[in-house]
Formats: structure tokens, sequence, C-alpha cells
């Protein structure tokens, strides 16, 4: 794949085009590095980028029996322009798109549920915040055993923000793209949302659920379809001095609850 290619995938016509997205930084290498060492059929054939200040770096770092990494030694200008960052690291790596993602970004129709075993599903409609995104995926791989649905129109998990703001935990979450919120009636019988007049959380009913809504940052989820969906409304119980909380805050306090 040409240099002038890989620049490309930082938008996200180009990383469905070509099937790859860009993980950028020693952290997220090196996490993207440890994933590819347990198990390396999980990411594919991966490309990195490294100018030549990393790679006594790298050598130190993979292994010898990690076979599906290559690496290309660029130079810093070359780095800069791969880069979103104004001053990068000096690595980047190219990962090939899970067929979850590639599979729901061109038919709109989700994998199905039997797909993961995750016991708990979290639903994010219409997320627009890759901070939040990130944030959320950190928790969710944080207490593992979840699958994270993101609705049409959400940001993409694999925008570079979100993917740093990850911090790596994008390599261990399930996810799948473009679910529509009105087929979630198809997969799940129960579902729970978050309301100002709803039961508390810490109810012992709580984890009783297999699918869990949470809304835009502005708008919520729309009313008339958790009507549909015979939704169950949940508080998390505050002193009431405002009205709502930061979206990744939210999810972050319930998948807690969930697994307290």
């Amino acid at each position: 794949m040409k240099l002038s290619d890989v620049k490309k995938l930082h938008q996200k016509k180009f990383r469905t085009q070509f099937g790859f997205y860009l993980v950028e930084g020693e952290h997220l290498v090196l996490e993207l590095i440890n994933v590819a060492q347990h198990d390396s059929s999980t990411l594919g054939d991966i490309t990195l980028y490294v100018t030549a200040d990393y790679e006594a770096w790298l050598k130190e770092k993979l292994d010898s029996s990690v076979s599906n990494m290559k690496v290309e030694t660029v130079s810093s200008q070359q780095m800069q322009q791969l880069s979103d960052t104004k001053s990068p690291q000096g690595i980047i790596a190219r990962v090939p798109l899970p067929n979850s993602a590639l599979y729901s970004e061109r038919s709109q129709t989700s994998i199905s549920a039997n797909k993961s075993s995750a016991e708990k599903y979290i639903y994010l409609y219409e997320v627009q915040d890759p901070g939040n995104l990130g944030t959320i995926l950190r928790t969710l791989a944080w207490f593992g055993d979840f699958t994270l649905l993101l609705s049409p129109n959400s940001v993409d998990p694999y925008n570079s923000k979100a993917v740093r703001s990850s911090m790596g935990a994008i390599f261990h979450v399930n996810m799948e793209l473009n679910v529509a919120l009105e087929s979630l009636g198809e997969r799940f019988e129960r579902f729970a949302f978050l309301d100002m007049n709803g039961r508390n959380i810490t109810s012992n009913t709580f984890g009783n659920y297999q699918c869990y809504l949470f809304g835009n940052e502005a708008r919520g989820v729309p009313v008339d379809a958790l009507s549909k969906l015979n939704a169950t409304a949940y508080t998390i119980a505050g002193s009431g001095k405002i009205d709502s909380l930061n979206l990744a805050s939210a999810v972050n306090i319930c998948a807690y609850e969930l697994t307290r």
C-alpha cells in the first residue's frame, strides 16, 4: 500500500474502501503488539511504519515469533505526513478493520447476536463525541463481557481520536456498527435505559436485562422507540443540582453496577 494511500486512512470513506485503520503512538502500538503476540489471528496482517528512532525500541518489543507484523522504516518527514498529530512520536500501525466493521458498513445489517459470548449489550444511539466513545470502550474493556452496539450516524470508532481515547481498549471490545434502533426488538426481549424518573440502578432488577440503551449526548434515545421496545427506565441517583450526566460517565457507572 502506498504511503499516500495510508495517509488517506484518516478519512472514514477510505478506511471503508481499503479496509484498514491507523493506530498511532508508542502506548497504543505496544498494546497492539501485546495482543498480536498472544493471538495474532484476531488482528490480521499489520504494517508498522517507524522512524529510525524507533527501530531499536521495536526490535526489543516485537517478538520474532509474530509473523503477521511487517515493518517499514520511513523518514521523519514522511511520518509527519502520515500522522494527524502536531508532534508525532514516530510509530504508526496500519491495522485491518475487523470483519464486523466491514460487514455492517456495507450491508447496514448487524451481525447475529450469537457471534458474541458477551453477557450484556450496550447500545449507543447516535453518539457523536469520539472522546466519549473512547472512554466507554476503556470501561467496557476493563469490566469485560460486554458487546458494544453503535447505531447509524454514530461517530466512527476507528476515527483516530476515538482510537487514541480508547487507550488500546478498541482491541478488546466486541463491536457492531450501524445497528438500527428498530432492529433491536428482533434480537432482545428486555431493555433498560436511563431516565430521571426511573428506578434506582442499585435495584436488584437492574441486572436482569439483555440490552442497555444510551442516547445521543444532546437528545437521548427517541421516546417513541423506547415505547415500542417496552424498555424499563432506571436512574443514577444524584444531588439534583444538575439535570444530566456526561454520557461516558453514565455508561461507566452502569457498567460498574452491572458487574458489582
